[in-house]
């Protein structure tokens, strides 16, 4: 079914064919475990157990900084298992928040009591703070300062709901711009990005923000219906009562210009995020942080005035992921994305929207930014012909499909 969402979209079908047939070591090339410790290449199944998004475009990353960067994930993994388990009651758990990083030092220190889908990092962390410690203290450094500060800020939150704008901003800070500021200094560590990669804390903020943002308003339904808020009351109570009430078809106009409204807020962040991206040198390390960055401008694309968020998940296509990311190898081709996914926006904006002005106002800031020679369109035909070619093209491609379905959902 995930070929055939494809099939009227020719581009998207050859670049799937393309990353299977050796496209995809343009974006992500193999990583060699054979070299590894045998705790090191645990950690690095731990990586691929744990993580659909980030753990092939940090296994293409050179040199040290790739490890020093799979480790930095593990170790928030299991900081982020100890928030996330439900079952670790209150009291238990906010001393372990907060004294969490100096679990690094302690080759001894495990957790076996979690409930949590990820308490493998938890069972397993000796594992992975014996890699900690084999790291150069430049990386260790930055490693246990953002976990000590990820750990304080996730007990300010525990019992505290989102209510204001500034709360949401300070929330996502916690759980992932402290993630984008780590990993900008663990570049500059690394000496393949120069010192004012790490030394722009702001910015980097931003970059985490912004891909914090997107999962929030793209998994409404699915927090909503595991009892978690993470939609700002400043926001929700405009349009609703309850945050529930957008779950209704009855509040469905509501609930998307509550959507809109979001998503513009987010939108706001884009321009910081091609910034931090015009000052990279390093190819793997440009396209660590590309990619992440197209997937969530594409994501909000398909949210933006879509009352389908309110009723499931709205993803975007396989074959339109690996064409996006096989796309975001330079700054202006990811420019060129950025534009493409903003013009879609823009075209979809209700007059009738409260916000209507505002996202016209924040999507032309987006698109001043992103000026560029470089073009990129979707294509969309029917015509009997091609429908027949696709078929023999499915007839030939078969074979190979379980395991780009299967690489696909490694990525994403």
């Amino acid at each position: 079914m995930d070929f055939l969402k494809s099939f009227a979209h020719p581009d998207e079908v050859m670049a799937l064919l393309r990353f299977k047939f050796g496209g995809c070591e343009v974006v992500m090339p193999k990583c060699d475990f054979g070299a590894m410790t045998p705790t090191l290449k645990q950690c690095y199944e731990f990586l691929n157990l744990t993580s659909r998004s980030f753990a092939a475009v940090i296994q293409a990353l050179d040199g040290e900084l790739r490890d020093a960067v799979c480790i930095f994930y593990l170790v928030l993994r299991a900081l982020d298992t100890v928030e996330d388990d439900m079952t670790i009651p209150i009291p238990v758990k906010v001393p372990m928040l907060k004294s969490f990083y100096k679990n690094l030092w302690d080759p001894n220190w495990n957790y076996t009591e979690s409930n949590d889908k990820d308490r493998i990092v938890l069972e397993n962390f000796p594992s992975i703070s014996q890699e900690f410690r084999n790291l150069a203290e430049i990386y260790r450094e930055v490693i246990s300062d953002i976990c000590q500060k990820m750990g304080d800020g996730m007990t300010i939150f525990l019992e505290r709901k989102v209510d204001t704008m500034e709360e949401w901003d300070e929330y996502c800070h916690y759980v992932a711009g402290l993630v984008g500021i780590g990993l900008a200094q663990l570049f500059s560590a690394s000496g393949q990005e120069d010192a004012i990669i790490g030394e722009d804390t702001s910015l980097a903020n931003k970059l985490g923000l912004f891909l914090q943002k997107t999962n929030i308003i793209r998994d409404y339904l699915e927090d909503w219906n595991d009892k978690r808020i993470f939609w700002p009351r400043a926001t929700w109570s405009k349009y609703a009562s309850d945050l529930g009430d957008f779950a209704l078809p009855e509040n469905q106009e509501k609930a998307v210009q509550c959507l809109n409204d979001l998503i513009t807020n987010t939108l706001e962040l884009l321009p910081s995020a091609v910034l931090f991206m015009s000052r990279l040198k390093t190819q793997s390390i440009f396209n660590f942080v590309a990619i992440p960055q197209v997937m969530a401008i594409a994501t909000l694309e398909r949210c933006y005035n879509n009352p389908k968020v309110f009723s499931g998940v709205v993803k975007i296509r396989k074959g339109e992921a690996v064409r996006i990311m096989m796309g975001s190898t330079s700054l202006e081709k990811v420019k060129a994305i950025i534009r493409h996914f903003t013009l879609q926006i823009i075209e979809r904006i209700p007059d009738t929207d409260p916000n209507a002005s505002k996202t016209r106002a924040v999507c032309q800031k987006v698109l001043e930014v992103t000026e560029t020679q470089q073009e990129y369109t979707t294509s969309t035909i029917y015509p009997p012909l091609y429908m027949s070619m696709g078929l023999m093209l499915t007839a030939i491609a078969y074979t190979y499909w379980s395991q780009i379905l299967q690489l696909y959902d490694d990525l994403f």
